[in-house]
C-alpha cells in the first residue's frame, strides 16, 4: 500500500524547496510509461509552472489540493485568463480537473503547497506546441518574475 501521509508531505516539500525550480514531484506510478500517472508535487510560490495544454497526445488533468494554496487558471488561446480558482481545502476548495487541449497554468500562494496530479500515461515530455508561446521561457528569469507578478495582480485576494 502507498500511503499520503505528512511525513511524506513534508519530505517532498522540503526537497522542493532545495530545488533550483522550487518545486519535486514524487511519483506513485512505478513506471513512466503506466497508464495513469499519479504524483504528488509540492511546490513554493516562487515556482513557474509555464502555461500549457495537454494536446497529441490528449490528456485530462486531475489536481486535489492537499495543504497549502495554488490558484488555477484556464487561458484563452492569446493568453487572457478565462476562468480561475483557488484550491484551498480551509476554504472548501479542494480540486480541479482540466480537460485535454485547455490552456492551464498554476499559481502557487503558500510555502509547502503540495497538489496531487493524476493524468492519462505514459508519461509525454510536453512538446513546443504545447507550450504557451505567449508566455516567458522559464530561462528568461525577469520575464518569468513579470509574469508571475501579473497573474498574482490578476486573482484577487493573492496582494501579499
Amino acid at each position: 500500500m502507498k500511503v499520503i501521509n505528512r511525513q511524506l508531505l513534508d519530505a517532498t516539500t522540503e526537497k522542493a524547496k532545495q530545488s533550483p525550480r522550487r518545486r519535486m514531484n514524487h511519483n506513485f506510478h512505478e513506471d513512466l510509461n503506466d497508464p495513469i500517472n499519479r504524483l504528488l508535487n509540492a511546490m513554493e510560490p516562487d515556482t513557474y509552472i509555464r502555461p500549457h495544454r495537454h494536446l497529441q497526445p490528449d490528456k485530462d488533468e486531475y489536481f486535489l489540493v492537499l495543504r497549502g494554496k495554488a490558484v488555477v487558471f484556464i487561458f484563452d488561446e492569446k493568453g487572457y485568463i478565462t476562468e480561475q480558482v483557488l484550491l484551498d481545502p480551509l476554504q472548501g476548495t479542494y480540486g480541479a480537473e482540466i480537460k485535454a487541449g485547455i490552456w492551464h497554468g498554476l499559481l502557487v500562494l503558500e510555502s509547502g503547497t503540495v497538489l496531487y496530479e493524476i493524468k492519462p500515461g505514459p508519461f509525454a515530455p510536453l512538446s513546443e506546441e504545447n507550450l504557451a508561446a505567449w508566455s516567458p521561457d522559464p530561462e528568461e528569469k525577469e520575464a518569468v518574475n513579470t509574469y508571475l507578478e501579473h497573474l498574482r495582480y490578476a486573482y484577487p485576494n493573492t496582494h501579499m
